[in-house]
């Protein structure tokens, strides 16, 4: 006697069950990729305080003026936004995670361990990213912010503005990077 795998309604339901929670979890991080891309940008109202300055007056600065006050609370607050926005979605992820699905199906839970495994090293990730972050606004209030660590050159207003949490000039990071590269950590 031969036996058949039946393929009927709730095989299907499973099979839907593990699309849509994928579907959900890449749309979840494309939503909170283009948050924290957004949250950060500056308005486009332009007043004199650094807070309100866009990247566009920035950019537009001449070396005399590389990290005045103006740039300084410019940064600051693009920190601080960066900062709020990591420990909210780190205060998502507890609540996600406490929220206890039970699902008979193996494949449906393994599913969802494999999404909770997926957002834990996303936050591990973005706990890396705040300690940097942390360090950057110290560096700000000692005046440190936007020197490279290793010159003393300035870092570059375009390099902090693609990442604000840099600490080398774009030279010094691939002269670090090429060394790692060539003899290992």
């Amino acid at each position: 006697m031969e036996t058949t795998r039946n393929h009927g309604p709730k095989s299907l339901r499973s099979h839907n069950f593990a699309a849509t929670t994928m579907g959900k979890i890449h749309r979840f991080a494309a939503t909170r990729a283009t948050d924290v891309a957004t949250n950060t940008k500056t308005s486009k109202t332009a007043g004199i305080d650094g807070a309100h300055l866009t990247e566009e007056q920035i950019l537009a600065m001449g070396e005399k003026d590389y990290m005045n006050p103006a740039q300084l609370a410019f940064f600051k607050a693009r920190l601080q936004q960066l900062e709020k926005d990591l420990l909210k979605n780190a205060g998502e992820t507890t609540e996600h995670l406490r929220e206890t699905v039970l699902v008979p199906d193996p494949a449906d839970r393994a599913t969802i361990e494999e999404e909770h495994a997926l957002e834990l090293r996303t936050r591990d990730r973005e706990r890396k990213l705040l300690k940097k972050i942390q360090q950057s606004l110290v560096s700000i209030d000692s005046g440190d912010y936007g020197w490279c660590e290793e010159t003393g050159e300035p870092i570059g207003i375009p390099r902090l503005l693609a990442r604000p949490t840099a600490t080398l000039s774009l030279e010094a990071q691939q002269r670090r990077e090429l060394k790692q590269k060539l003899y290992g950590d």
